[in-house]
């Protein structure tokens, strides 16, 4: 895959067969639409063009710009769409102008001027130019005009439930990781810095690694315990992740914290990976620190049965 951070100057593509969109999650309806996308190019011998957009259209257009939360980090969405094969991935720069573009602008000037495309692929809901304006009416009316092709790809259902950014958001947020990486099509995973902590858990044999997320956007699990893979320096483990206020120590601030299992090194300053495998339960309040070890003991237990 080809990645551009740019459009001026973008190569002139071989019969380029298109599609647009955010792409946050890059979840199993994505996959549908790049599927098609990568067909078609292969039938008219034409090549394979992802665009989308950094940063997340609503940090420009939205007057509350607080409190975006997004399933991919750039550089996740970036690993993500690599794996689906496409030939080539353009990010554009979304500013004020490009914003407020008329949808016939944005059709003639940045779509057929940019990538003139052979064929034009989006989904049934996508919306595009100022005030969201534009869709696929209007590419189809001016379709002949600027001579490409138009396919739209309709709501795509995944044991009767919507696929949507939205609702995968939504379901991350609720601590129902399960429905969420069904519908994503592999395991949420998100990023942090090993940090100091308490250093509590080590003192009854379950060390945690305290985390500080290093992207400021990404979205952030419901409280609860969870059975988790983590991966340092290219190494995977076994563990099981703590993310709320710790009742039972009386905890003043929301932590996330991991225990890896058979591990034993220092590892402040790393990045771990996390993901996210199964919700256990609920975060509790426990009579002590003897009744926390036990309940630990079993939550080990139950996440081993499911990694």
């Amino acid at each position: 895959m080809k990645l551009y951070y740019h459009t001026d100057p973008l190569p002139v593509f071989n019969n380029a067969v298109i599609t647009i969109g955010t792409f946050d999650g890059v979840h199993q309806g994505h996959l549908q639409i790049i599927q098609t996308v990568k067909e078609m190019a292969l039938a008219v011998g034409g090549e394979s063009v992802i665009i989308t957009f950094h940063p997340h259209p609503r940090k420009v257009v939205s007057s509350i710009v607080t409190g975006i939360r997004l399933i991919n980090s750039l550089e996740e969405r970036i690993e993500l769409l690599e794996k689906t094969g496409i030939d080539h991935l353009v990010i554009v720069p979304f500013t004020d102008y490009f914003a407020n573009q008329s949808a016939e602008e944005y059709i003639s000037d940045f779509l057929v001027t940019q990538f003139h495309p052979h064929t034009i692929i989006i989904g049934y809901d996508h919306c595009f130019g100022k005030d969201r304006l534009g869709g696929f009416k209007l590419l189809a009316e001016l379709a002949s005009k600027y001579k490409y092709q138009l396919k739209e790809i309709p709501e795509h259902l995944l044991d009767a439930v919507k696929v949507s950014s939205t609702n995968i958001r939504n379901a991350i947020l609720h601590g129902q990781i399960e429905e969420a990486n069904k519908l994503l099509g592999y395991t949420f995973f998100f990023q942090g810095e090993v940090i100091h902590g308490d250093k509590i858990g080590r003192t009854i044999g379950y060390p945690t690694a305290n985390l500080k997320s290093t992207k400021e956007e990404k979205i952030s699990l419901g409280d609860g315990i969870y059975a988790v893979y983590a991966e340092v320096e290219n190494k995977r483990y076994k563990g099981m992740m703590s993310i709320g206020f710790r009742p039972t120590v009386n905890g003043k601030k929301r932590v996330t914290e991991v225990n890896l299992f058979d591990f034993d090194e220092e590892i402040y300053g790393f990045t771990m990976k996390v993901f996210v495998k199964k919700y256990l339960r609920a975060e509790v309040r426990f009579n002590g620190l003897d009744a926390l070890k036990l309940q630990l003991h079993k939550d080990k237990k139950d996440s081993l049965a499911c990694l």
